[in-house]
């Protein structure tokens, strides 16, 4: 199966796009600031630097992750019911809700993949224990996922 791959492309569109959505999904979380807004200025900061694919990627996985937050939300709260999302550190908040999306609604990227960029994202913008933490998260989040390769 396709989603079972565990490459991680750190100069890809997929990662790029990854963490440029974060970052925004991170702005949202934190400020008044509003999508439109935050992804004009990333544009606008990035320039000739940020290529297309990497900003369409970006505007779809962080439009996608605010139009299903009812959805991503609760697979979080299952999945660490200790951790109420309110109370999560914001970036830890923003990766999960970020890598939930994707294996709930991006179903042509492996599920490895998904978990390892998020790991990975977590390690690099959030506190000591973050990386840990996603991995715990969304490792118990794919067990419970319809047709993921660890569902049984």
């Amino acid at each position: 199966m396709h989603r079972e791959g565990a490459r991680v492309d750190r100069s890809g569109i997929r990662h790029q796009a990854r963490i440029f959505a974060m970052q925004s999904l991170f702005e949202l979380d934190m400020t008044e600031h509003q999508l439109p807004d935050i992804l004009t200025r990333l544009t606008d900061e990035e320039g000739d630097d940020l290529p297309q694919p990497v900003a369409d990627r970006t505007i779809r996985l962080v439009r996608g992750v605010q139009e299903r937050l009812t959805e991503i939300d609760p697979y979080i709260t299952d999945a660490a019911p200790a951790f109420p999302i309110p109370q999560l550190a914001s970036i830890d908040r923003s990766v999960l809700r970020l890598a939930v999306y994707e294996l709930l609604f991006e179903r042509d990227v492996p599920y490895r993949a998904v978990i390892n960029e998020a790991v990975e994202i977590a390690k690099r913008f959030g506190g000591p224990s973050s990386g840990r933490f996603v991995n715990g998260v969304l490792g118990t989040i794919v067990d419970r996922i319809p047709e993921s390769p660890s569902a049984g």
